[in-house]
């Protein structure tokens, strides 16, 4: 009894212990967003004297955060659904039906995991420089859906593979196709592993620089993290109006993880114990 009651406490401390080194970042940021430069050098980690709300006010103006961010929801909001559809729908084709080259389809998918992201910029720089794609939406969503489906494919089938039989047997009993099964069965049930593939293509998507930088170079198109970019220059970095504007860029993420929370960590071990 002893023995159980120690192992029960040194883990719950130890779990205590890695939230607070999760949350400290977090926390330092939001400190950090209400100091002026001249106390972000000379007291780093301790709270600030005087705390300046105006900074928000002046990232927000001085970055065109309005305009980014609503290119960053426009980019996002597109490249999640086309993900979560053509995600599911392949997901369901490959838990729930049998075809030749079946484990060939799987295998390129599973192989789309594999490839180094960034190791593409210059392709397809190329090829959208050749399609007329470089500043427009398109140029962030199709590569956003394209490098997102493997991982979303995998969640989704680990989850509808979990699904008895049985299910599509009675609903075909009751005259459902299979587009109905799909559309009022497999995806109202799969919706923790959708959530934990939304919130993690959300993530990329938001916080993606890399592909913003390559492809979109008018400003009326840029995104959050280029407008974040600004403040930074060669020779110096405006901590004041970083840190300010970084607190505003990372508050949506969270909002959508709080809310999605339980729907994404049934998602994470779905698959793992079938039953």
């Amino acid at each position: 009894m002893l023995r159980r009651r120690f192992s029960s406490g040194l883990a719950n401390g130890l779990m205590t212990l890695y939230a607070l080194v999760t949350l400290y970042p977090l926390y330092w940021l939001f400190i950090s967003a209400f100091k002026s430069n001249e106390e972000f050098y000379s007291r780093p980690f301790q709270l600030p004297t005087s705390w300046k709300f105006d900074s928000f006010a002046r990232a927000w103006k001085v970055s065109d955060m309005g305009t980014s961010m609503l290119n960053s929801v426009i980019v996002t909001g597109v490249s999640l659904v086309l993900t979560l559809a053509i995600g599911a729908l392949a997901a369901y084709i490959l838990s729930r039906f049998q075809f030749r080259f079946k484990l060939a389809v799987m295998g390129i998918f599973l192989l789309g995991m594999l490839i180094p992201i960034h190791s593409t910029l210059v392709p397809l720089f190329i090829v959208m420089n050749k399609i007329h794609l470089l500043n427009t939406y398109g140029a962030l969503i199709f590569p956003y859906v394209a490098f997102e489906l493997p991982i979303a494919i995998f969640i989704i089938q680990a989850y509808m593979n979990t699904f008895p039989k049985e299910i599509e047997e009675a609903a075909h009993l009751d005259g459902l196709g299979y587009w109905g099964i799909f559309s009022k069965i497999m995806l109202p049930l799969s919706a923790p592993a959708l959530s934990t593939v939304g919130i993690l293509a959300v993530l990329r998507f938001w916080n993606d620089f890399s592909f913003a930088l390559v492809f979109i170079s008018k400003p009326a198109l840029k995104t959050l993290p280029l407008s974040l970019s600004q403040f930074a220059t060669g020779y110096m970095t405006d901590y004041e109006l970083t840190m300010a504007a970084l607190a505003i860029a990372v508050v949506p993420t969270i909002i959508i993880y709080l809310i999605f929370q339980r729907s994404i960590m049934q998602g994470m071990v779905a698959g793992a114990v079938k039953g």
